[in-house]
């Protein structure tokens, strides 16, 4: 806004009468209409100084207009840069997450596909179901067929009525942690919002089995790097010749990776896992992780698969209650196993922190294969305990993280990227509401005691946390029925609002991400 300028001339100024109405400026003349109005009614406008600043001023405004009105994005064909966790746009695309999180919507809307719908690619089937059926040959030590069996969710649950209600034992099975790629497609290809015709499609969905097709080389030291890479590029030159892929490079594509983000990052051929994320063609495609980088915007965390598998909304409302009314007779427990290589190991610590508080701890200590799946004793810690320690695992989650919030017990978190910074379109906004954060450092050096910190709070501080984590636990499981619940939307629901939410939000003008 333009001001008078009084301290320009020593003469004081005439009084100014207000015009009963705007000016009349001929529109082939307006700058110089407005310098003839602004030196009758300002004489020291006629100065030359002040008259070459508010022309530089006057100028500059019109390129700033100029600019505005020019749109951000001409074209939804967009190139990928970089984005580091805590640049401006990030912290808006938090803010845009945790408000999804914070008020969740647990009940589905019959027939809504308000966001668009989801065409599923037909990919040749060595890219995904000759990877199940040749389930002996991914794993080197054992056969993955019982892992893989009951499209995907693994062997039914034995011997787990003693620990659940009994007409809740059948929704549980001995489900393993990297069969995500297979649950999201079977559930995908039953969505209410998939199309058979590609021209109605807002989203594309590529059913590339990525984590089953690198995990047989994994544990391989005689694999190249040329193996682990081989079925990543069979299938990104099989996309790259859809004219679907070619329209948007890709932004309008997703796929689910059953491994944490890592284990597609490697940068050199002796390095540990595949290149695939690093691939031509794979940059502008959003990816569904177990563990994302929380550096990359097409990295989208999901909840690990547990063992929980719920056949109808009341399985999950049933489980709610059970674990809302449970006797929790424990302060807090922990189970993991000791890291004899990791120098300074975090988890020996915890396990000698919770053997020395044993009238508040329960330990289960986890060596050997005590806790692998075939075994209810991890469920029932967790139920008998008000909190679980979580510290980071093989990578920076873990997937008891899930199984210690659907037992109802309430996560204690060491490290900010176990769950803060990797499930946002699952988890509150809030991470006080629903977890409790200690410094590591601080209980490493013994100025911080876990015991304490997890005593000063109050029951009924404990009770809403509870609460918070059991008003969230359908976002944390999948589904048995193909179809979905009834009503209530599962993690796959939550996941595939969010991506074709995301969609719709990078095809508006203007769109930064």
């Amino acid at each position: 806004m333009l001001l008078p300028l009084s301290n320009a001339s020593p003469s004081p100024e005439p009084q100014i009468k207000k015009p009963k109405g705007p000016p009349d400026f001929k529109r082939n003349d307006s700058f110089k209409s407005l310098k003839a109005f602004l030196a009758a009614h300002y004489p020291s406008f006629n100065q030359p100084r002040i008259c070459l600043f508010l022309s530089i001023f006057f100028i500059q405004i019109l390129l700033l207009v100029a600019f505005r009105s020019l749109p951000l994005s001409l074209h939804r064909r967009r190139q990928h840069f970089p984005s580091p966790f805590r640049t401006r746009h990030h912290q808006h695309l938090n803010q845009t997450v945790a408000t999804i999180a914070t008020a969740p919507s647990i009940v589905k809307e019959e027939g809504s596909c308000e966001f668009g719908k989801i065409f599923v690619y037909e990919l040749p089937s060595a890219l995904n179901k000759e990877l199940v059926s040749n389930c002996d040959e991914l794993n080197p030590w054992s056969s993955s067929c019982a892992a893989l069996s009951n499209d995907g969710f693994g062997p039914v649950a034995t011997g787990i009525s003693s620990v659940v209600p009994e007409n809740l034992s059948p929704a549980w099975y001995w489900t393993d942690q990297f069969v995500s790629e297979i649950l999201v497609h079977n559930r995908i290809l039953n969505h209410k919002c998939r199309t058979q015709d590609p021209n109605n499609a807002s989203a594309f969905y590529i059913p590339f089995y990525a984590g089953l097709a690198v995990g047989k080389f994994l544990f391989f030291n005689y694999s190249s790097a040329k193996e682990r890479d081989s079925h990543c590029e069979m299938m990104l030159k099989w996309v790259q010749d859809q004219p679907y892929f070619q329209r948007n490079d890709g932004w309008d594509h997703f796929m689910t990776m059953g491994r944490i983000s890592w284990d597609f990052r490697r940068s050199k051929d002796k390095d540990w896992g595949s290149s695939c994320i690093y691939k031509q063609g794979m940059r502008n495609i959003t990816r569904l992780l177990i563990e994302r980088n929380p550096w990359d915007y097409f990295d989208v965390g999901v909840p690990y698969p547990t063992g929980f598998h719920p056949r109808r909304d009341d399985d999950v409302v049933q489980w709610q209650d059970f674990v809302r009314n449970r006797n929790r007779k424990n302060l807090f427990c922990f189970a993991g196993a000791k890291r004899s290589l990791v120098k300074n190991d975090f988890r020996g610590l915890l396990l000698n922190h919770c053997r020395n508080a044993s009238d508040s701890c329960r330990v289960v200590d986890c060596a050997g294969s005590k806790c692998s799946n075939g075994t209810s004793l991890i469920l029932e810690t967790f139920l008998d305990s008000a909190f679980c320690l979580q510290p980071r695992g093989d990578s920076f989650t873990r997937r008891s993280i899930f199984d210690c919030m659907i037992a109802g017990s309430i996560p204690v978190l060491f490290w900010k990227r176990s769950a803060y910074y990797q499930y946002e379109w699952f988890l509150p906004g809030e991470p006080e509401s629903y977890s409790v954060f200690i410094d590591r450092n601080e209980v490493k050096n013994g100025t911080t005691s876990i015991r304490k910190v997890l005593e000063s709070y109050s029951e009924d501080k404990i009770k809403r946390m509870r609460e918070k984590v059991i008003e969230y636990i359908p976002k944390f499981v999948y589904a048995r029925p193909q179809g979905g619940l009834e009503t209530i939307k599962d993690a796959f629901d939550v996941a595939m609002d969010g991506v074709l939410r995301r969609f719709r939000e990078q095809g508006q003008p203007g769109f930064r991400w």
